[in-house]
C-alpha cells in the first residue's frame, strides 16, 4: 500500500463551502449569481430566486412558475428575467422580495418562448439579452429599445462600460447609440462560441469554449499563448470571469473549476473529487470580499480564492492525521498516523511514502543538518535518498532535543533516553535511569535540570548526573497544576508550564510557576482546548490552540511587550485531533497546520485584519396562542396585540468565507439586559412576552473581531384589555359604584342591625318588663295565695269552730233531753236555735267565695238543678270534708248526709265508678 505515491491529486486548494439543494431549498441547476449592496448573495435557480445572507437561504418562485435564467443585482432591486417576461424584485417593509414585471407594466412585445439569458447595467439603462433579442429599458424614463437579430445571440458581456454580442455566422457587435455595429466577423468569432471577453492592456482578450484565449489586436484575431493552454484545451468552458485581482476564474462543462493568474498560469483545479459540488459550472460571480461563487448544474458553492489559507485534503485517506510536519531541503516531510511521507515543496506532485515508518510518526525535527524522526517503534534518521534508517528501538519516540552539540536527549513511553554522535553516525547510547514515566513533553532548564510533564500526575523536575545514565533527585512541582492537554515548552530560556488556567512562567530564584498575564491572554478559559504550546525560532513566535482560533504571541514591533495576535481558525474547522495540535513554518511567513485529514497552509502576508462587517435584521415574526403568525414591519417600530406576544427575530452578517466562523450575541431590553452567549444561531424567539416596551439587539463577531455596528430593533406589546385605559376608567368607575353599592349595603346593614339591636333591645325590655311583670304577678300570686291560704284557715277554722260548737250543742241538747226537765226545753229550743241558725252558713259562704270564688258559680253553670242545700253540700265536700264531718254541718246524721250525696250524684247524672269528692275537687 505504502510502496509507491499515494494521492493523484496533491493540490493545496482554497476554502469552499458546498450549498445543496436541500441547502437551499430550490432546484438542481443554477444559472447566473450576483450580490446586493448589503452583501446578499441571489442566484438564478430552476425554481426561482434564490437569497442568502451568509446563514439562511429563501427561495422566491419565478411568478409564472418557469426557470429563471438570469439575475443582476442594481441599487435597490434585483434584476431576473426568465420564461415570457423580465422585470425587478425590491424589499419590502417586511423584508421580503416582491416581483414587478418590466415587460407586462410597459406592455413590451415578447417573441413565442422568448427567454432571457442574461442581465447587464449600463448607466441608467438595463440590458435584457434572449436568444434572439436584446432589450434595452431606462430605469429614468422608462422608455425601451430593441437589438433585434437574424441569427442567435449566444452572449452578451460588458467590458469597461462598453457591452458586446456575439451573433453566431455574423460575429462580434458591440453596441453604439441604442444600436449594433460590428467588431469583429473572423471566423474564431463566426464559428465558435465566445464565453466570455476581458480587456488586457488596450486589447480585448477573448475566452471561447473550445479553443482557448484570443487577443483582438487591430481588428485582427491571435491566439493568447500561455504556459496553461494544453490545460484548457479539449475542455468545454461554458463560464469565465476576470477577478479583481486580475486573475482568471474558469467554469467547464464535466470538468470543474480552472484558477489561472493573470499571466495565464496554471494555479489550480478544482473538481467534484477534491471539492465541489458537481463538475458542471453554469455561472461564476466574484462577490466584494473575492469569494467565486459557482453555480453548478446541482448545486452552489463558493470557493474563497482570496483567502489565507489553502488546504490539502486527504481525499483517499492515504496520509491520515498529520502529527508532525517539516520543509527539509526543499522538500515538505508530513509525519502522520499511517507513516513518513515527502514530496517537492511547492509543486503538484503527490506525496511519496518513505518505506519502514508504517504506524505513528510523533514529530520530525532537524538536528545538526540531520532529518530525525521519532516513530511509535523508534527513532528513525532520514536519508538524503529519503531512506529511513532506525537508530534506536526504544518504543514510541515522542520528542527528541539537542543537549549539546554530539547529545540528544529523548522523550519515550518510559522515560527519557540518550543519543551520541560517534565516528559521525548517530546511535543510541544509555536510559536515564530512576525515571519511567511517559515522557511526551520535556524542556532542559539547564545542562542538569529536566522539566517533564505527565498530563495525569503533573510537572517533575529531574536532576540529572553530568554522564545522563542517573537521575539523582526527583521532585514533583507543586505549584503547576495538573491537567489534561496540558504542555510544557522552553521560549526565550524561559520555562513556560500551560494549562487550562493560562500560562505559568517558571521562577528559578523562587523555584515555583507563577502566573504570565500576558501570554495567559494567548486562550482563555472557556476557550481551552490545549496547553501545547509551539515555539517558532523563525520570527520568535509562541503559538496557542483554542476552540475559537489560533494565536500566536510575538515580540513587540516597538516595545519589549509582546503582542498577541488572533487568527480565526477555530478548533471546529481545522477538525485536528486534540492535544496533538502542530504547526511548523515553511518560508515566506507560510505555516503548515496539521489537521485529521490532511493539513492546512497558513500565509501570514495574506492573513489581513478583519475587514468591518456589518449585520442586520433580516425578518421579525410575531406569533399568538393560536399560532398565527405576523411579519413584523422592519423600518418602524410594532405595537403588538397582547395575544401575539411570541416574537421571531432573524439576523445574519452577510460574511461567507469557511474559515471565518461568525458567531452572533442578542440582548432584549425590558426583559433582560444581559447579552447571550455567543452562538451561531442566527435567529431567537422570544415566547410568552409580558406587556411593555422592548429593545432588541444584536451583533456579531469573528475571531475577537465584533461587528461594525449592533443591528437594533423596538416594539412594544399592549397590555391586555383588561388593563388598557378605558378599562381603568371602567374599573375606577365600577369602584366607585361598588363603593357606593357597599356603602349603601353596609348602611343599610348597620341601620338594620341597629333597627334589630333596637328591636332586641326593646324586646328585651319587653321581656324585661315581662319577667317583672310575671315576677309581680307571683309576689301577687303568692300574696293571694297566701291570702286565700290565709281564707282557707280561716274557713277551716271557722268550719271547725262551727262543727265543735254545733257538737257541743248536740251533746247538751242530747243531755238534757235524756233530763227530761221542763226547764231544759227553753235550753233546748235555744240550742235548736243555734243549730239552725243561718248566720253560721252565711259565714261560711262568705269565707268560702273568699278562697275559692269561681266554684258555686261554675258548678251552679255545669248543674242548674241543684239547690242551695245541694251547693251547701258541694261545699263541704269541696273542702273534702267526711260525711262524719259534714253531719254536724247540716245538724243531720252521717247516715243522712250519705243519703244526701247519693242524691247529689243522681242530680249531676255521675257514673257509677266516678268519685264524688273527686269530681267536686277537679272542677
Amino acid at each position: 500500500m505504502h510502496l509507491g505515491i499515494l494521492v493523484s491529486n496533491a493540490q493545496e486548494l482554497p476554502p469552499i463551502n458546498n450549498y445543496t439543494p436541500v441547502d437551499y431549498n430550490g432546484e438542481t441547476q443554477n444559472w447566473g449569481i450576483s450580490q446586493s449592496k448589503e452583501g446578499y448573495i441571489y442566484a438564478a435557480n430552476n425554481k426561482g430566486l434564490l437569497e442568502f445572507n451568509g446563514a439562511n437561504w429563501q427561495l422566491y418562485p419565478t411568478p409564472n412558475e418557469t426557470i429563471m435564467r438570469s439575475v443582476k443585482v442594481y441599487k435597490d432591486k434585483i434584476f431576473t428575467g426568465f420564461y415570457m417576461d423580465f422585470g425587478y424584485w425590491q424589499k419590502n417593509e417586511f423584508g421580503s422580495l416582491k416581483y414587478t414585471s418590466i415587460a407586462e407594466k410597459s406592455t413590451i412585445p415578447l417573441l413565442e418562448d422568448e427567454q432571457f439569458w442574461s442581465i447587464i447595467q449600463v448607466e441608467d439603462w438595463i440590458l435584457f439579452q434572449s436568444l434572439q433579442r436584446i432589450y434595452l429599458y431606462n430605469l429614468n424614463t422608462k422608455e425601451f429599445k430593441v437589438i433585434k437579430s437574424n441569427t442567435t445571440i449566444t452572449k452578451m458581456l460588458k467590458v469597461d462600460d462598453t457591452i458586446y454580442f456575439q451573433q453566431i455566422n455574423k460575429g462580434v457587435f458591440k453596441i453604439e447609440k441604442g444600436g449594433a455595429k460590428l467588431l469583429s466577423d473572423d471566423k474564431i468569432f463566426k464559428n465558435g462560441n465566445i464565453v466570455s471577453i476581458f480587456k488586457k492592456g488596450n486589447q480585448l482578450l477573448f475566452l471561447t469554449e473550445n479553443k482557448g484565449f484570443y487577443l483582438l489586436d487591430k481588428n485582427k484575431v491571435i491566439p493568447w499563448n500561455i504556459p496553461s493552454k494544453k490545460r484548457i484545451l479539449g475542455k468545454t468552458i461554458y463560464s469565465g470571469i476576470q477577478l479583481s485581482n486580475k486573475d482568471f476564474a474558469l467554469g467547464t462543462i464535466s470538468n470543474g473549476f480552472i484558477y489561472l493568474t493573470s499571466e495565464g498560469d496554471f494555479k489550480y483545479e478544482i473538481n467534484q473529487k477534491n471539492g465541489l459540488n458537481n463538475n458542471t459550472i453554469l455561472s461564476l460571480f466574484e462577490d466584494v470580499e473575492g469569494n467565486v461563487w459557482l453555480g453548478l448544474d446541482n448545486g452552489i458553492d463558493c470557493v474563497d480564492v482570496s483567502s489565507p489559507l489553502k488546504i490539502y485534503k486527504d481525499i483517499d485517506g492515504d496520509i491520515g492525521t498529520v502529527y508532525a510536519s517539516i520543509l527539509f531541503n526543499n522538500k515538505l516531510y508530513l509525519g502522520t498516523n499511517q507513516g513518513l511521507f515527502y514530496k517537492e515543496y511547492e509543486s503538484q506532485d503527490n506525496f511519496t511514502f518513505i518505506k519502514n515508518t508504517q504506524g505513528q510518526v510523533w514529530c520530525i525535527k532537524e538536528i545538526e543538518g540531520q532529518l530525525f524522526c521519532g516513530h511509535n517503534t523508534g527513532t528513525f534518521i532520514i536519508q538524503d535518498n529519503n531512506k529511513a534508517d532506525k537508530i534506536s528501538n526504544i518504543q514510541g519516540t515522542w520528542d527528541i532535543k539537542k543537549i549539546n552539540k554530539g547529545t540528544l536527549i529523548q522523550g519515550n513511553y518510559k522515560g527519557l533516553h540518550i543519543l551520541t554522535k560517534q565516528n559521525n553516525v548517530w546511535k543510541y547510547k544509555n536510559k536515564i535511569e530512576g525515571f519511567d514515566n511517559s515522557s511526551r513533553y520535556f524542556e532542559l532548564l539547564d545542562s542538569n535540570m529536566i522539566f517533564v510533564n505527565h498530563e495525569y500526575k503533573g510537572v517533575f523536575k529531574l536532576n540529572v548526573d553530568s554522564s545522563y545514565r542517573k537521575v539523582k533527585t526527583v521532585v514533583k512541582d507543586t505549584t503547576a497544576q495538573k491537567g489534561i492537554h496540558s504542555g510544557i515548552v522552553k521560549y526565550k530560556d524561559e520555562i513556560l508550564y500551560a494549562n487550562k488556567k493560562g500560562v505559568f512562567k517558571y521562577d528559578e530564584v523562587l523555584n515555583e510557576f507563577k502566573k504570565d498575564t500576558i501570554l495567559s491572554a494567548l486562550f482563555l478559559e472557556k476557550n481551552y482546548t490545549s496547553g501545547k504550546l509551539i515555539v517558532a525560532k523563525e520570527f520568535n513566535k509562541l503559538w496557542a490552540f483554542t476552540k475559537n482560533g489560533i494565536n500566536y504571541s510575538a515580540p513587540g514591533k516597538l516595545s519589549s511587550k509582546p503582542t498577541i495576535k488572533y487568527n480565526f481558525l477555530s478548533e471546529n474547522l481545522r477538525k485536528g485531533a486534540t492535544g496533538y495540535e502542530n504547526i511548523s513554518f515553511l518560508k515566506n511567513n507560510k505555516y503548515l497546520i496539521g489537521i485529521s485529514k490532511g493539513y492546512i497552509i497558513l500565509n501570514e502576508d495574506k492573513n489581513e485584519e478583519i475587514k468591518n462587517f456589518p449585520i442586520k435584521i433580516t425578518s421579525i415574526k410575531a406569533y399568538s396562542l393560536n399560532n398565527i403568525q405576523k411579519k413584523l414591519n422592519l423600518k418602524i417600530s410594532a405595537s403588538l396585540e397582547n395575544n401575539i406576544n411570541n416574537v421571531e427575530i432573524s439576523y445574519a452578517t452577510p460574511v461567507y468565507s469557511k474559515f471565518k466562523e461568525v458567531l452572533y450575541q442578542y440582548k432584549l431590553e425590558g426583559q433582560n439586559n444581559i447579552w447571550s452567549n455567543w452562538s451561531r444561531k442566527t435567529n431567537v424567539l422570544f415566547e410568552n412576552l409580558k406587556y411593555g416596551d422592548y429593545t432588541f439587539t444584536t451583533r456579531s463577531k469573528i475571531a475577537d473581531k465584533l461587528s461594525s455596528k449592533v443591528a437594533t430593533y423596538k416594539f412594544s406589546i399592549k397590555k391586555p384589555w383588561y388593563l388598557s385605559n378605558l378599562m381603568f376608567i371602567i374599573y375606577c368607575l365600577s369602584l366607585i359604584v361598588l363603593y357606593y353599592i357597599i356603602h349603601t349595603m353596609y348602611t343599610s346593614y348597620y341601620k338594620k342591625q341597629q333597627e334589630e339591636v333596637l328591636k332586641s333591645k326593646q324586646k328585651e325590655f319587653e321581656l324585661t318588663t315581662l319577667e317583672n311583670e310575671k315576677q309581680l304577678m307571683r309576689i301577687r300570686n303568692d300574696k293571694l295565695r297566701a291570702d286565700i291560704e290565709s281564707k282557707n284557715r280561716e274557713l277551716a277554722s271557722s268550719t271547725m269552730s262551727i262543727i265543735k260548737k254545733n257538737e257541743f250543742l248536740n251533746s247538751i241538747k242530747k243531755e238534757l233531753t235524756i233530763a227530761g226537765e221542763t226547764a231544759s226545753k227553753n235550753v233546748i229550743k235555744i240550742i235548736d236555735n243555734n243549730l239552725n241558725n243561718t248566720d253560721d252558713w252565711q259565714l261560711f259562704k262568705e269565707a268560702f267565695n273568699n278562697a275559692d270564688k269561681d266554684f258555686i258559680k261554675k258548678i251552679k253553670l255545669k248543674h242548674t238543678v241543684l239547690t242551695p242545700n245541694d251547693l251547701r253540700l258541694c261545699a263541704y265536700l269541696r273542702l273534702n270534708l267526711s260525711s262524719k264531718e259534714i253531719a254536724p254541718l247540716l245538724n243531720i246524721s252521717p247516715r243522712s248526709v250519705e243519703i244526701k250525696r247519693y242524691r247529689l250524684r243522681k242530680k249531676m247524672n255521675l257514673p257509677h265508678e266516678t268519685n264524688l269528692t273527686n269530681y267536686i275537687l277537679e272542677i
